[in-house]
């Protein structure tokens, strides 16, 4: 393994960039947030990453103390990869980058690649500026389905902050809205809260979190 590049200043910003400031490896934590991974469910959602790249971001992962490779029990004997709680801790990083950048979104280029849950800390941010309770939410868009564990969004740093797929149990809420909708919240142009307002985004279900949005 190759040693780490380093931008030897004697900085807290240069520091932390010499961990997660080379190509991907943001994008890496963004994917692990959901949980542990397997190697090519993460080359799926990452479209555009070699083999080569993602496998050697990694590794320097693994040496930098932000995720961990561990082997699943049978039947899976999968090999998984997961955040350690430094690497969890980037959470409320990612969100400022997700607000700082929201501007830049604007409309999906041609070439742009979209996954459902890619929308989930945008949506995480939204429900904690709405200052809405915590809970578990169901997000239901036509490009997929996804979830949020809303507790997260206050930043404690351990366990998945989303997943794929349905929500697991009963959610304490369901929000069903189109790509559109989802486009705009995630870049600012009108909050959750007035999207809900206006009928854009349908919530269901008897949890206190969905009856709060409801009654915004």
């Amino acid at each position: 393994m190759s040693p780490r590049r380093s931008y030897d200043q004697y900085c807290s910003a240069a520091r932390a960039l010499d961990a997660v400031g080379d190509r991907w490896t943001l994008l890496i934590v963004r994917e692990l947030l959901a949980g542990p991974r397997r190697y090519t469910d993460l080359h799926a959602d990452l479209p555009g990453v070699s083999t080569d790249v993602l496998a050697s971001r990694l590794k320097d992962m693994e040496r930098d103390g932000l995720a961990t490779r561990r082997r699943l029990p049978p039947p899976g004997a999968a090999y998984v990869y997961e955040l350690t709680p430094r690497g969890n801790a980037l959470l409320p990083v990612l969100q400022a980058l997700g607000e700082w950048g929201q501007e830049e979104l604007g409309e999906p280029r041609p070439t742009d690649a979209v996954r459902a849950h890619w929308f989930a800390l945008p949506l995480l941010r939204a429900l904690r500026e709405g200052g809405e309770g915590v809970g578990i939410v169901e997000v239901r868009l036509d490009e997929g389905v996804f979830h949020l564990y809303a507790a997260e969004v206050t930043g404690s740093g351990s366990g998945p902050v989303y997943g794929d797929g349905p929500a697991p149990g009963e959610p304490d809420a369901v929000l069903a809205l189109d790509f559109a909708t989802c486009a705009a919240v995630a870049g600012g142009e009108f909050s959750l809260i007035d999207a809900v307002r206006d009928g854009r985004v349908d919530v269901t279900g008897d949890g206190a979190l969905a009856k709060a949005l409801r009654q915004a």
